[in-house]
């Protein structure tokens, strides 16, 4: 009877455990399952996300294109069917199709930039980039342009400054973010650039106080395919992908950029790794 008893008592030890073990199993892979099951329904989401913005952009893209084209051919229509226009009429009319062709450039560009990287047609070159060298330079190539809007561009650049990377996409990434302070610029106002060496890494500030940024879009603006309001991208004549390739660059580059508004400034901060010999 003892033998029984104790027999009975170590087979449901045994049983009692492995049901405990199998318990604790089941509900690991039921937690597992819950996890796969929200993982896939966020990717899921996001894919329904990138497929509506890419929608959105053909949709931009189809409106924004029309518009200057249409105008090139109202124009040169117009300077074929009519021989005896004054010069001088002549001329504002072949200035104002110029400006519709060159936007229309201007769109192509963008798109045809953001496609490569979505298929990531072209790699990065990996060479020392003389950032100070780099930044001096776009700013003397903006002054034209500030001329133009009225605009003064201040600068404090630390000297030997320097990354790796590819400097032509490095100059995109500065070259569309100061655009888009020229755009957004108050009249007569000034655009800070600064530069300097924090912590081991190249920190760029570009500034700016204008039409600024509402806080709800500021998480946004960077992103592929997202366009900022009407209001705001009136005032440019791109397609609204310029932030988003600069961040592409950025991203592909080991860095960061960032915005932050407060009121009417406007701050963009590009982060970047220094190169050290």
């Amino acid at each position: 009877m003892t033998f029984w008893v104790g027999f009975l008592s170590v087979l449901l030890a045994a049983a009692l455990a492995f049901l405990t073990r199998y318990f604790r199993r089941w509900r690991q892979a039921d937690r597992e399952l819950k996890t796969t099951r929200e993982e896939l329904d966020v990717q899921r989401r996001a894919a329904q996300q990138e497929q509506k913005r890419k929608k959105d952009l053909v949709a931009f893209l189809a409106h924004d294109l029309k518009t200057p084209l249409t105008s090139v051919v109202g124009y040169l229509t117009l300077l074929r069917d009519k021989p005896g226009l004054y010069p001088a009429e002549r001329a504002r009319y072949t200035a104002v199709a110029l400006e519709k062709a060159q936007r229309l450039e201007e769109l192509l560009g963008e798109f045809f930039d953001i496609s490569r990287m979505e298929l990531h047609q072209d790699g990065d070159r990996q060479e020392p980039v003389q950032l100070t060298f780099l930044l001096e330079q776009i700013a003397d190539e903006f002054y034209p342009l500030l001329a133009e809007n009225k605009l003064t561009l201040e600068t404090d650049i630390a000297p030997g400054l320097v990354t790796v990377g590819d400097a032509d996409k490095l100059a995109r990434v500065f070259d569309n973010v100061l655009r888009n302070a020229v755009s957004y610029s108050h009249p007569e106002g000034t655009i800070r650039l600064t530069a300097a060496l924090e912590g081991g890494r190249v920190h760029i500030r570009i500034a700016n106080r204008g039409l600024g940024i509402p806080e709800k879009e500021l998480s946004n603006i960077f992103d592929r395919f997202y366009r900022l309001d009407a209001a705001r991208s009136t005032r440019t004549g791109g397609a609204g992908l310029g932030l988003a390739i600069a961040k592409e660059i950025v991203d592909n580059h080991g860095g960061e950029i960032v915005a932050e508004a407060t009121g009417d400034e406007t701050v963009f901060h590009i982060v970047l790794p220094a190169w050290e010999s």
